[in-house]
């Protein structure tokens, strides 16, 4: 496919991507043709976010109902209006950094009636939720489309991200249908340092920005976890 050739400014912008081996102006392209829906502009959707932004995705989509409370502000590092929708506030920080990408924000809750909708315009999703029955509509959505599908989690200290894509596992392999929120730790409950979202919101922009490019190899059939306190990374296949 092809798309418009980088500006001169634009040039300058992605120097570092463009001597990269691996990555170049073809993987610079792909970054620019690439239309990417973050789901959910909090904790996660903040690093994830600002990251695609600053690689120069081409749309970059991020939807969130929420507003931004001042217990958000200690891990949701691009926000500071408290009281502003979450997206449209994720869609001024992205444009501020990087007017180049095209910002489409989607302000309202995210379901199983509008999902199909709301996805249908992108060819990679990030989920950055917190609740496994969103994560279950998104999943659906994405295999329906055969999307591939980016998501990530944290708790407290500790957090993961993985890949799901058509020629890969599903949601349901890895979350059985019998898990429940209830089952889970909530933040509000049990509390979460803020820098883990970043940790974590930062792998899922690298395993998208891998997806795009066709660089390395995407956390497919794996999972990557993060242990916070001990500071150690381990993986398991599912």
């Amino acid at each position: 496919m092809a798309s418009d050739p980088l500006s001169p400014e634009e040039t300058r912008r992605y120097a570092r991507h463009l001597v990269l081996k691996g990555m170049g102006g073809a993987g610079q392209q792909a970054l620019k043709r690439a239309r990417v829906l973050v789901v959910g502009a909090g904790g996660l959707g903040s690093p994830a976010i600002a990251y695609l932004a600053g690689a120069g995705v081409g749309t970059l989509g991020i939807v969130d109902h929420d507003a931004v409370s001042l217990s958000n502000l200690q891990r949701q590092v691009i926000h500071s209006e408290i009281g502003a929708n979450k997206a449209e506030s994720a869609g001024r920080f992205a444009h501020a950094l990087n007017p180049h990408v095209q910002v489409a924000v989607h302000a309202e809750r995210l379901g199983a009636t509008n999902v199909a909708a709301i996805i249908a315009s992108y060819d990679l999703v990030l989920d950055g939720t917190d609740n496994l029955a969103t994560r279950r509509i998104v999943a659906g959505a994405c295999e329906g489309r055969g999307l591939p599908l980016v998501s990530g989690a944290v708790s407290m200290f500790d957090g993961q991200v993985t890949v799901f894509a058509p020629c890969g596992p599903r949601f349901g392999a890895l979350y059985p249908q019998e898990a429940d929120d209830a089952d889970l730790p909530s933040c509000e409950a049990t509390g979460i340092l803020g820098p883990l979202t970043g940790v974590i919101g930062s792998l899922m922009a690298m395993e998208a920005i891998k997806l795009i490019t066709g660089i390395g190899e995407p956390l497919i059939g794996r999972v990557l976890t993060y242990d916070g306190k001990g500071g150690r990374f381990s993986e398991f296949g599912f």
